[in-house]
């Protein structure tokens, strides 16, 4: 959406009821006065019985039969959190409806005791639907007057309002998602909105009474227009030069010629014809042209009546299936139904194709249920290259308990790891409160099915198997609460090291030795016992994650770090497609000894990584100058080229290579050598993806990080191995290129995600992923394109100064 487009929905489309809940009753009630002596005793004191009417008003007159709440007897406040439902929908509101509420107290017995009323317009000055919360204040003693323009107004007068009303409703549009959320401020300013109510309730006195009610919100704001109205009335043109803007009613209609045209030559009548229909030869280069387009591209009215035409001779190309579906008219009841049957008579595709056929675009439950039909032949290496978006897809499915989501839950009790990933995946999912029920539902199914296994092998049966993956969260929650202990002692990085060894030593000494050994998340084939505290450290940044080694059963160890505090969905998300493109290029016989470390989400802010012995880039050029004289430490070879053995600096030139491509093609962003990590045998590889798709905290970036400490290691750019290095790139770019559908189509199930670089435009995006493959050029053209792409980051000088900026900066943490 365009930074001047505003999207809303037409009141008098909105066949739903009026519906608004109420909250609470704020304020202190009037004291009751006996009839004698004008005071109540203890005795006397009756507590009050509340209840709410909500009548609707229309141009002053009432409309549809008025609401009463439960009674309430404990307060205050007086809390309902009650969802009122009036008979009247909104589009058959006017401009003038108002809402009348009226708070009444029926202790006193037969008679009905009257507190007070407010009336609230629904419809604010630019003719746009109240949504959120508004607070009401009560005329006392006064039922609420629905006339127009009415004696009971429950919005606070503008000479009255102070600091806490301006504040209240900066709050409202902070809780529809109009201010940006930003965890660390909200807190501070939830702490200072409590000091302040209680600073202007002391101040002012509690003799106000408020009611908050909530006004339903919709997905885009609701503007009020009239049935059958024009949207809007232009001015008289009169004979200044003046723009004037003249509303086209037809607008966005569909042309009932076009739309007849359409369907006569659709006609399913013509089915029999249309069998011996042979496309000409402009006619099979237009298809052909059609069916490379990528799976982001939208096809052309002309383009989906000539896939529809020759949709017959089409049934034994493969490729064609995903194309011909999408220019089927859905809404046809009979179209729909022979596309259906055409399908399951079509040339099986291919698994990454139907992976498009989950992305939202396809609604229908036949055609989503053939694609995991197809999705049954992948093994389960490749599932679960593809197990994080097909999580992803359950958002797009029509119901809960989908076919995805039990073939999923099936193919994951055949094999641990797809079912501990399964479980994590879907379980971070649940902090998504719009599809926190389907998640739930998966997650439920999951649990279900695992505790009904058999004993396996090792005697382990399905109900252990659970409690076993189960503990994984609890080991989490543990190191969430070690990671809070240590950020919280004051010193260096060495006192808060030694404190997280005394907590593993003492109160948390549990966790050198489980009862049980647990699956690691990160590799759930493997069983940890316990945290070895002499050898867990953390590191040096605000975030100080914990790097800890575990004892496994053979008295071996593993490490890992646990980060709290950083998202790391992304960073999941980009080294699950290194993975990928690591298995694309090795099926091509291109290893470019690539390091994609595991890296596991446990939430929205925490998550756990491989740990990999490595160094960083700028750690080696501080402590060694060069990248060589690092690498001649560990590979010393005195006949070999720089002093290095061949196999250790063709790893180096080989990674570099592939880490350049991917990271161009994914746009990794902020990029510096504190990042950029080097292993003993050679091995470069990135890490922290925190931009991605384009983003860059840093001006001009160059398209790839390709340093000229990384050249100079190769022998500088007239060298063959920097030659070589530049035919690895355009080798791998060009093998890529070929998966791009893949990659595209994965990328578009993550369109529904909240992975912040994804969520922010999942559209435009994806469309920057699409261009970074160039599927405008042919794979030589690609070649020399590539190769500039390669000469231009070389010799860019700006990211050299801001590298020079970001060390002062390490420096000084």
């Amino acid at each position: 959406m365009g930074a001047n487009e505003f999207r809303f929905f037409l009141s008098c489309d909105i066949n739903s009821p009026v519906t608004f809940r109420i909250e609470k009753l704020d304020g202190n009630l009037p004291v009751k006065k006996s009839s004698d002596s004008g005071l109540v005793s203890v005795a006397e004191e009756k507590k009050p019985e509340l209840y709410i009417e909500c009548a609707l008003y229309i141009d002053g007159a009432p409309f549809g039969l008025p609401m009463r709440t439960r009674l309430k007897t404990t307060g205050p406040p007086y809390c309902w959190n009650e969802l009122i439902t009036l008979s009247s929908k909104y589009r058959d509101l006017t401009a003038h409806s108002q809402l009348a509420i009226t708070v009444y107290d029926v202790s006193c017995g037969k008679t009905e005791g009257l507190i007070g009323g407010a009336t609230v317009l629904l419809f604010n000055s630019k003719m746009q639907m109240k949504s959120g919360k508004q607070k009401l204040r009560l005329w006392q003693g006064k039922e609420a007057d629905g006339s127009f323009p009415t004696s009971t107004p429950g919005k606070v007068p503008r000479h009255e309002r102070g600091e806490l009303e301006r504040l209240e409703k900066l709050m409202n549009k902070y809780e529809r998602g109009q201010i940006q959320s930003i965890d660390w401020l909200d807190r501070l300013m939830l702490k200072s909105l409590d000091t302040i109510k209680d600073q202007e309730s002391s101040k002012h006195g509690s003799s106000h009474l408020f009611v908050v009610i909530d006004f339903c919100s919709f997905e885009h704001r609701v503007v009020f227009q009239e049935s059958g109205a024009n949207l809007f009335i232009t001015a008289p043109i009169g004979s200044t030069n003046e723009f004037v803007t003249v509303w086209d009613t037809e607008l966005g209609k569909t042309n009932p010629s076009e739309n007849k045209q359409l369907k006569l030559a659709r006609s399913l009548d013509r089915g029999i014809i249309d069998r011996d229909l042979k496309p000409s030869n402009i006619e099979r280069k237009s298809i052909q042209r059609v069916l490379k387009y990528p799976p982001t591209r939208t096809l052309s009215g002309d383009e989906r009546q000539l896939l529809w035409k020759f949709r017959f001779s089409l049934m034994s190309e493969k490729r064609a299936l995903t194309k011909f579906l999408r220019c089927v008219e859905w809404s046809d009841v009979q179209e729909a139904k022979q596309a259906i049957q055409l399908m399951y008579k079509w040339e099986m595709i291919d698994v990454c194709d139907a992976l498009e056929l989950l992305s939202p675009l396809f609604e229908s439950e036949e055609v989503r249920a053939y694609a995991v039909s197809v999705l049954e032949r992948a093994d389960d290496e490749e599932l679960q290259c593809y197990l994080l978006q097909l999580v992803q897809a359950l958002r797009f499915e029509r119901s809960d308990r989908s076919c995805l989501s039990q073939f999923l839950v099936q193919r994951a009790l055949q094999n641990i790891e797809l079912a501990s990933f399964l479980r994590w995946y879907v379980a971070v999912e649940l902090h998504d409160h719009v599809y926190a029920k389907r998640f739930y539902s998966t997650y439920e199914l999951l649990e279900e099915n695992i505790i009904k296994l058999p004993p396996g092998v090792n005697g382990e049966d399905g109900y252990q198997l659970w409690q076993s993956l189960v503990r994984q969260t609890e080991l989490t929650a543990q190191l969430c609460s070690i990671t809070r202990e240590v950020r919280n002692v004051r010193g260096n990085t060495q006192k808060k090291i030694e404190k997280l060894r005394q907590l593993l030593g003492g109160l948390l000494s549990e966790l050198t030795y489980f009862e049980e050994p647990i699956r690691s998340p990160l590799t759930p084939n493997v069983l940890i016992k316990g945290i070895v505290a002499g050898e867990s450290t953390l590191f040096k940044s605000a975030l100080h994650p914990l790097r800890l080694t575990f004892r496994t059963p053979e008295e071996g160890s593993c490490k890992l770090i646990f980060k709290k505090g950083d998202d790391l969905r992304q960073d999941q998300l980009v080294v699950q497609m290194v993975w990928l493109m690591d298995r694309l290029l090795k099926l091509e016989n291109l290893d470019l000894c690539l390091t994609p470390y595991k890296v596991l989400a446990t939430g929205h802010d925490e998550g756990m990584l491989e740990f990999i012995p490595s160094r960083s880039l700028a750690q080696i050029l501080s402590e060694h100058r060069s990248i060589t004289s690092y690498l001649q430490k560990f590979h010393p070879d005195e006949h070999a080229p720089f002093g290095i053995t061949a196999t250790c600096l063709d790893t180096f030139i080989k990674s570099c290579a592939g880490y350049s491509v991917i990271t161009y093609i994914l746009g990794i962003g902020d990029r510096h050598l504190d990042n950029l990590l080097l292993t003993d045998d050679g091995r470069l590889f990135h890490v922290d993806f925190a931009f991605i798709l384009g983003r860059d905290p840093k001006p001009f970036p160059p398209p790839m990080k390709l340093c000229k400490e990384m050249v100079e290691a190769m022998g500088g750019a007239e060298s063959q191995y920097y030659t070589r290095f530049k035919s690895y790139c355009c080798e791998a770019y060009n093998i890529l290129r070929k998966s791009s559908n893949l990659i595209l189509n994965l990328f578009h199930l993550m369109a529904g995600s909240t992975i912040p670089d994804i969520a922010s435009d999942p559209e435009k995006g994806i469309l920057k992923l699409q261009e970074k493959f160039r599927l405008d050029m042919d794979d030589e053209a690609c070649i020399h394109f590539f190769q500039d792409l390669i000469n231009e980051s070389v010799s860019a000088l700006f990211p050299q100064m801001v590298e020079t900026i970001h060390r002062w900066a390490q420096y000084w943490r």
